[in-house]
């Protein structure tokens, strides 16, 4: 019974081994400058389609509490501590 139990085991692995290898999924192509290209102009929000860009965002906070408190208004402050590029 136990070397039924391998036989059938063994014989399971060996299937899944060819199976694999002759089904390997072969590497994508290189992508070049031109679907580089076609690719930015598809994911790239059109002007005034990305409503984040229309807030008139101040990077001085002085400046901006200056500015708020002529057209009296609050401030909406963004702050993320850590590296710029990917807070951490």
């Amino acid at each position: 019974m136990r070397w039924l139990r391998f036989a059938i085991f063994a014989t399971a692995v060996v299937a899944v081994g060819v199976l694999t290898w002759f089904h390997a999924p072969s590497a994508a192509a290189p992508l070049t400058a031109e679907d580089a290209t076609k690719l930015r102009a598809v994911i790239r929000p059109l002007d005034g389609e990305d409503p984040f860009d229309t807030i008139p965002w101040e990077t001085s906070l002085w400046e901006a509490r200056k500015k708020a408190a002529a057209a009296g208004k609050p401030i909406l402050l963004w702050e993320m501590d850590g590296h710029p590029l990917g807070c951490g």
